[in-house]
């Protein structure tokens, strides 16, 4: 992610629907991942302010949250300290720029592949930082017009699933399937209130 979200930090969890969507995604996951015991420590790439991450306790060992705005960051640590969820882990980083050398036996982004200037790399690097018949589950946009962030907007305007099938491919991964998983609705600068479909893909090593 990019650090225009440091100024949205201490107000993201204001907004109602970054619960619900995350709450919605957290099932869908959930659903198509057959989770077993030997799936204990996970990562989330793009994690915010740990919405998604939060919703998934239960499930691992133990949760790395990882994101590129150091506020976003902040506000992680402060909900840490506050629930004293102790598998839970903040990490200020940028993995487009730097490697962290951990391997997990799942990762999962929601709403961040879009932002990356180099998508391509970084599902790479998810391939090597997963461990043998590890999981990656990506969550985002699909294609659209460019009036889900407006005419400033420098990232991706989303992406064909069969684009990211064949990427996931080549990167080596197998067992690749997806489906819609929640549909965003939102004021567009027009003035419209537009339907914006996300998906989740599955893929494992």
């Amino acid at each position: 992610m990019i650090n225009e979200f440091d100024s949205r930090a201490q107000d993201w969890d204001k907004d109602i629907t970054h619960f619900e969507r995350a709450q919605v995604i957290a099932n869908e996951l959930l659903a198509m991942v057959p989770l077993n015991p030997n799936i204990k420590k996970a990562l989330e790439y793009g994690a915010g302010t740990g919405l998604l991450s939060f919703n998934l306790t239960e499930f691992f060992d133990e949760i790395t949250m990882m994101d590129s705005s150091s506020e976003m960051v902040n506000v992680m640590r402060d909900k840490i300290s506050a629930t004293q969820i102790k598998k839970m882990k903040p990490v200020f980083i940028d993995l487009e720029k730097v490697d962290y050398p951990t391997t997990f036996d799942i990762i999962y982004t929601q709403m961040t592949l879009h932002h990356i200037e180099q998508p391509v790399s970084l599902l790479e690097k998810f391939y090597k930082m997963l461990n043998p018949g590890g999981t990656v589950a990506i969550v985002d946009l699909y294609k659209e017009d460019g009036s889900f962030h407006g005419p400033n907007f420098n990232g991706h305007l989303g992406f064909d699933p069969q684009y990211l099938y064949n990427i996931l491919t080549i990167s080596g991964f197998k067992n690749i399937r997806h489906k819609t998983c929640y549909t965003i609705r939102k004021t567009v600068q027009s003035g419209e209130i537009k339907d914006f479909p996300l998906f989740l893909i599955i893929a494992e090593k």
